[in-house]
């Protein structure tokens, strides 16, 4: 009995002191309960209070920073990741920025500043040489990589304007040089040569204004303009060579420099033996005589006949006029070559680009 009431005593005591104190927090500002609004020791030395746990808001920083992406101090760096941002100097103050008067007077004022000042000449060492390296314009013709251009130099068939070039790092000028490899020229500058076998029925002219078909269809994606030379009849098929060298594209169809042509014809016979000395000796035709170089048959079925005729001149509809005045009208032509150019197996309507060799091999025959 002495211990339950020595209990009851103490904690009537407790309760008691405790309302006290709770009396005296209230009428005090509350510092009986830490709990309570209003009653933090922070409040009255005017900091912050430090938010609970559930207050705290990761992704809001100081005004002044505005919003930030990320949460806390990893965002912002520290010992979590991120850069660690330094403070500004001088209080966050940026410089002022110029205006563009300002920025003009001092524009002004270097101008003048170095005006009448003397230039500084570069040493010799630093200036272009002229020209360019003999194996780079050789690889740039499309003679093959660098290195067998040099090999082609040391072997000793390179030439320019005559003479055997045999050391390395020769500068020449692909505009003004002759180059020559294995004696045929190389066609060092911006040309494009091309053989197309025509088709029956496309026109030899780069733009037809009726709207057919003519060989300018064929090369509409070119950047560089382009010519035919020479021309084929519309019914004629085989090979035309088309470029923008103009000065071989004259003298492939010059008649001094007498560049043959051959063509395949489908004739009927009989056909007798001495027609082929006719072609030869000269035919009258309305504009003068024409002579064949060279005839004879390929091939023969029965009345059908298949003649190879190869002649240099190049006048008008010249292969069927020979033969339909000898008697023997053409059902069906082809040009098969034009100087050393052949047509091969190369399909009708097809555009292919002529290699080094064909290009020198041309030049060689016209003497450029």
């Amino acid at each position: 009995m002495r211990s339950s009431s020595g209990r009851n005593s103490s904690g009537n005591n407790g309760g008691s002191r405790g309302g006290n104190s709770g009396s005296r927090g209230g009428s005090s500002g509350g510092r009986g309960n830490p709990r309570g609004a209003g009653n933090n020791r922070d409040d009255k030395q005017g900091r912050p209070r430090k938010p609970r746990p559930e207050e705290r808001r990761y992704d809001v920083g100081t005004p002044s920073e505005g919003p930030k992406k990320g949460r806390g101090g990893a965002a912002r760096g520290g010992a979590k990741g991120g850069p660690k941002q330094s403070p500004q100097r001088g209080g966050g103050r940026t410089a002022p920025a110029r205006s563009r008067e300002y920025e003009a007077r001092a524009e002004q004022r270097n101008r003048e500043r170095y005006e009448n000042k003397p230039q500084i000449k570069t040493p010799k060492t630093f200036e272009d040489q002229e020209g360019e390296r003999l194996q780079k314009v050789l690889a740039r013709a499309g003679m093959g990589s660098r290195r067998a251009c040099e090999e082609l130099i040391d072997a000793g068939r390179v030439e320019v304007n005559g003479e055997i070039v045999i050391e390395q790092g020769v500068r020449v000028d692909p505009e003004k040089d002759e180059i020559k490899v294995d004696g045929l020229t190389v066609a060092t500058q911006s040309y494009l040569f091309f053989a197309l076998n025509k088709p029956a029925g496309v026109v030899s002219t780069m733009e037809d204004p009726d709207g057919r078909q003519c060989l300018g269809d064929y090369v509409t994606n070119r950047e560089t303009r382009l010519f035919h030379v020479g021309r084929l009849d519309t019914e004629t098929e085989g090979i035309i060579l088309l470029t923008n060298h103009g000065e071989l594209a004259h003298r492939l169809t010059h008649p001094k420099y007498g560049v043959k042509k051959t063509y395949l014809a489908a004739i009927q016979g009989p056909l007798p033996r001495e027609v082929g000395k006719r072609l030869k000796d000269g035919i009258q035709l309305e504009d003068g005589y024409a002579r064949a170089d060279h005839f004879r048959v390929v091939e023969q079925t029965g009345k059908n006949y298949l003649v190879e005729v190869v002649l240099h001149e190049g006048r008008k509809h010249i292969v069927r006029r020979m033969l339909a005045e000898a008697g023997f009208p053409v059902e069906k032509l082809v040009r098969t070559a034009f100087g050393p150019i052949t047509l091969g197996d190369q399909k009708s309507g097809w555009l292919r680009r002529l290699t080094n060799t064909e290009v020198g091999m041309l030049m060689k025959e016209v003497g450029l």
